[in-house]
């Protein structure tokens, strides 16, 4: 269907059926939820989000799990999911302007970096196929005492749940689907709800691509909903590996689910990411890297700005120049490419966000701003709030609104940085480079960049780990695809010395 606006003209972009793909057959989704989905630009309703029906959903899980005892997956060599997964890779190329644009239509993040990080989805599937090809499955051999080698077979657990948000949805389901399918598990993905149609036009197209090479039809499924289809597939006890990425309550449901049957489990949740700005710092480029790290992805990313720690002498210059760069950005429609902000992906976490801001304000907070928003749709102005205290200011927002906090020695600095109990990304910014080092080592996050503000991790093969409330396990190009399979250790033992002979 193509979206349309509240005044009646269509929006540039064409949004796809939202499907199905159960056991090889594409039908739509018959059940529908509680949430109507949006035009996030324009603020216009454009009809209930939909959902796989329990019938549906059986049906996928019976026919992943079929799937894996036939070995219709897992038996076929590395070379060959690799080589299917080059083909994914090339026909989702043929598309990658179509899910860009569909990305920022539904998120509201501005395409000129939909289209950027859209470079991941079909680069997601070449890297995993190189991965297989380079010796992901393969150990090290290890020769016993005997002499004859003991084999570490990387084999798949069982069929997989692949469950993504709602802010970078194609992406992040093309990492988790791929590696999922390098592993040899048989693997579901459901989309986001609240922005289903990149990620749902992602798993059509690998669906068909594997239908063409004769691959069974419960290898790779597409199944649609909320809460409730996630649950489901879950807490289901043929699912053997789940990778999740969202919010902590959802988390947690999924970590209970996995820890019932003792499920492989991949969990990358929220983060309150603080930026320190160390006392030989430029205050412009601390202005900067703030600005960026605050309206990437219109602030709706887990690695996002949460807490600004500024030296006190410096922290009126770094606020005032960020609010000037902030009045220098242009929010307006995610499909035109000369917009630096889009919307919020919805009218129900813009409120969310609206309550947040009023929280701290309430805390003693001061809210600086300085970016014009239109007056329809669900425009948010990107915020720094100054005046609170850190303890006020612990939990995740999950939007384009941050705290300043200022300190007086580093220990101070150290304290706030780690003053909560997310530790996804952190951030050091200065110009004594090895002190600046030296900081971000004791900075409790999974990764700390320093004099860094991208979204792109600082290396492709390093992990993407997770710490407290942050999640469970490690992401990465090679990390990822381990955690859809276990190890077995097969080989001729050499010594009976235990028993005497």
């Amino acid at each position: 269907m193509t979206s349309t606006a509240q005044d009646g003209t269509a929006a540039a972009v064409t949004l796809p059926a939202l499907v199905e793909v159960v056991a090889g057959e594409v039908a739509a989704a018959t059940g529908t939820l509680d949430l109507v989905l949006e035009d996030p630009a324009r603020g216009a309703a454009l009809g209930s989000a939909v959902a796989s029906a329990p019938e549906s959903v059986e049906r996928a899980l019976a026919a992943a799990q079929a799937a894996h005892t036939s070995g219709a997956w897992s038996s076929t060599s590395p070379a060959e999911r690799a080589d299917l997964l080059d083909a994914i890779a090339v026909a989702l190329e043929g598309r990658q302007a179509e899910l860009a644009a569909l990305e920022a239509f539904a998120t509201g993040v501005p395409v000129r970096q939909t289209s950027i990080v859209g470079m991941i989805v079909p680069g997601a599937f070449h890297l995993a196929a190189e991965m297989l090809r380079s010796g992901a499955l393969v150990d090290p051999p290890v020769t016993g005492e005997n002499g004859q080698a003991v084999e570490v077979l990387r084999l798949p657990v069982g069929p997989a749940v692949c469950l993504v948000p709602w802010n970078a949805p194609a992406p992040m389901a093309a990492h988790k689907v791929a590696s999922a399918l390098a592993a040899g598990c048989p693997t579901i993905l459901k989309p986001s709800e609240y922005a289903p149609y990149a990620t749902t036009l992602l798993g059509t197209t690998v669906a068909q691509v594997l239908a063409d090479a004769g691959v069974d039809g419960g290898v790779f499924q597409l199944l649609q909903g909320g809460p409730a289809v996630g649950g489901a597939v879950v807490t289901d006890p043929r699912i053997r590996a789940v990778s999740f990425t969202g919010g902590a309550v959802g988390g947690r449901a999924v970590a209970a689910a996995c820890a019932e049957k003792l499920a492989a489990l991949q969990l990358e949740l929220g983060g309150n990411n603080p930026l320190v700005v160390m006392p030989d710092a430029d205050p412009e480029a601390a202005a900067r890297a703030a600005v960026d790290l605050l309206t990437t992805l219109n602030g709706q990313w887990c690695r996002a700005l949460g807490r600004l720690i500024v030296p006190e002498e410096l922290a009126d210059e770094v606020v005032s120049r960020a609010v000037q760069r902030l009045s220098g950005l242009r929010a307006g429609d995610p499909l035109d490419a000369d917009s630096d902000l889009g919307p919020i992906v919805h009218s129900v976490h813009r409120a969310r966000l609206e309550s947040a801001l009023d929280a701290l304000r309430a805390a003693g907070g001061e809210v600086h701003t300085g970016t014009a928003v239109p007056g329809t749709g669900n425009f948010l102005a990107p915020a720094l709030v100054t005046g609170v205290a850190g303890e006020d200011a612990r939990e995740e927002i999950f939007g384009p609104i941050a705290t300043v906090h200022t300190y007086t020695t580093e220990d101070e600095a150290l304290a706030l940085a780690n003053g909560t109990a997310y530790g996804l990304e952190g951030y050091v910014l200065g110009t004594d480079t090895e002190r600046a080092l030296a900081f971000a080592r004791q900075v409790h996050a999974g990764e700390v960049k320093v004099n860094g503000s991208t979204i792109m991790s600082l290396h492709l093969m390093t992990p993407r780990p997770a710490w407290g409330l942050s999640g469970l396990g490690e992401e990465g190009t090679v990390e990822t695809i381990r955690c859809f399979t276990n190890a077995r250790v097969v080989g001729v033992e050499g010594s009976f010395a235990l028993h005497g002979r």
